[in-house]
């Protein structure tokens, strides 16, 4: 096994650098597009796309609607050199960070341990970017051909991302690791050498916004003023950047659950407002609005893992004005992904869901800061939406205004640690006025689900940097300029659990549309069809 770069100087302690490690292939793909519409350059694939869509309309005199296909020319630009990439994670002495740290650590070095089943082999189980596949067409005998996820377009391996990034505890990452309980003893015990010498940064510690049982954790706080602490995380950021021979850095917030703040007028509500309340130290500035607008001002992409509302009106509006990307909230592992699919799945098949009550207990850090009424709030509200797309979308079963009941109740119990238990029941209405109920009980390991969707959102982010787009039109006198897509990236909806979206947008929970939507706009990105299962070659003569 060759030795991951581990550096320990000042203003590098914070980084797990990579190393030439088996399996390690950024910017690979699997197969070339042949194609006069996609075109492969030194350092790009550009493609011609027609959007093909729908637009429908409502006859003013019969009231009939009018659906009328419309195609719209888009070009598209990835960059296919990955480079070296960076990820700094807020909170990165939790259970997560440490979890998903100490995992790309064996994957590199291919660290293999021991358990009662035997000898355990390292992998990326649990990331859809990493473990799955799609189908990329047919071959000449009409069967299926499937590729990896990741090997769609070129996207960043985890296997070489430079990791580092900030808590509001001193604790090194080994010994987080340990406190974390997540992994057996014989894997810490293979690990813990390396990750002993990361300590993250100090972060930013405000005692209102998170629960007050977290107040004995927090012994690596940045002092000073607001303004003082948004100039220091950006610092950090050039730093870990500069230090680390990085292209890119993203940043992701894996720390506790805050309270939701009060979304003010004068305050967050515009860009400038928000920077003139960072400067005046206002209240309602949370700690990781302020990682998101450092981020931001820094051109690091910011992904939310928490259910709070980070991303206010203000936070948005400078995305969109420094043309950098946000994305967000929480993490979407166990209870919630289950329900995003057998909601959909009921409502499709025209059964009505009368009511969804959702129970789990954990024991782990999250659930104890969630023990605090305004912090479970927050959760509350995440998983709460998670069916609202899917209920409007059936006006058959629905009335307008019409919900099922939905109830969400978390609890702490220690003694559990990770191992989340999530119980569901779900009261349906069918045919002719009887009931069906569905009762499912659910063991997450909940840092070992979440950890991999950390993987996925860096992945899918850092490619997003990569790629511009123009449209072009028969009217156009001179060529478009290229852009980038807009700064709220709702392309990560699939891994989150309340999907932050651009103003004026629709919001999807349904699972499989979400992944529907990743599969396509990648395939759309090297000039592929999107994939459908109408299988007509199978089901006409030929």
């Amino acid at each position: 096994m060759s030795p991951i770069n581990i550096t320990t100087s000042a203003a590098n302690r914070a980084a797990i650098a990579p190393a030439a490690a088996p399996g390690s292939a950024s910017g690979a793909t699997a197969f070339k597009v042949d194609s006069p519409y996609v075109r492969y350059t030194d350092g790009a694939i550009e493609s011609d796309y027609l959007y093909d869509t729908t637009i429908v309309s409502r006859d003013i005199e019969t009231g009939q609607l009018k659906a009328k296909p419309t195609k719209v020319h888009y070009q598209f630009q990835t960059k296919t050199n990955v480079g070296r990439v960076g990820l700094m994670l807020v909170g990165w002495g939790g259970n997560n960070g440490s979890t998903v740290t100490a995992a790309i650590l064996a994957n590199k070095q291919r660290i293999s341990w021991e358990t009662r089943k035997g000898t355990q082999e390292p992998n990326y189980f649990g990331s859809v970017m990493m473990a799955s596949t799609v189908k990329l067409g047919v071959d000449e005998n009409l069967r299926d051909v499937y590729v990896p996820f990741n090997e769609v377009v070129p996207m960043a391996h985890p296997n070489d991302i430079v990791i580092g990034g900030w808590d509001i505890n001193s604790m090194n990452i080994g010994d987080a690791m340990r406190r974390a309980q997540v992994f057996p003893v014989d894997f810490q015990r293979r690990v813990y050498d390396e990750l002993k010498s990361l300590k993250p940064l100090p972060s930013v510690y405000y005692p209102d916004f998170i629960a007050a049982n977290q107040e004995e954790r927090a012994d690596n706080v940045l002092g000073g003023t607001k303004q003082e602490h948004l100039e220091k995380l950006r610092k950090d950021i050039r730093e870990f950047k500069q230090t680390n021979g990085l292209d890119r850095v993203i940043v992701m917030w894996t720390a506790n659950t805050e309270r939701y703040a009060d979304i003010i007028a004068g305050v967050n509500d515009t860009a400038d407002n928000l920077l003139q309340a960072i400067a005046n130290g206002h209240a309602e500035v949370s700690p990781s609005t302020l990682f998101a607008v450092a981020s931001i001002l820094e051109g690091a992409p910011f992904v939310n893992g928490s259910p709070q509302n980070t991303l206010v009106p203000g936070a948005i509006e400078l995305a969109e004005r420094e043309r950098s990307f946000v994305g967000g909230d929480d993490f979407k592992s166990g209870q919630t992904k289950i329900k995003s699919v057998l909601a959909e799945f009921l409502v499709n098949a025209g059964i009505k869901p009368l009511a969804i009550t959702s129970y789990n207990h954990l024991g782990n850090n999250d659930g104890r800061n969630l023990s605090a009424p305004a912090q479970f709030r927050s959760k509350e509200i995440s998983k709460s939406s998670v069916v609202d797309d899917m209920v409007g979308a059936n006006n058959i079963l629905y009335k307008k205004g019409e919900h099922p009941d939905h109830t969400i109740v978390i609890k702490y119990v220690p003694s559990v640690g990770d191992s989340k238990r999530a119980l569901d029941e779900y009261v349906s209405e069918i045919f002719m006025g009887g009931l069906n109920t569905i009762s499912l009980y659910n063991t997450c390991e909940d840092s070992l689900l979440a950890s991999p969707l950390i993987i996925d959102l860096f992945m899918m982010t850092e490619l997003m940097t990569r790629v511009t787009y123009r449209v072009k039109t028969d009217a156009d006198a001179v060529e478009p300029q290229w852009q980038p897509f807009h700064s709220v990236l709702s392309i990560l909806s699939y891994m989150l659990k309340a999907p932050v979206v651009a103003p004026n947008t629709p919001v999807v929970n349904a699972l499989a549309k979400q992944r529907m939507a990743m599969e396509n706009i990648m395939r759309a990105f090297v000039g592929l069809p999107p994939n459908n299962e109408m299988l007509l070659e199978h089901k006409a003569f030929h």
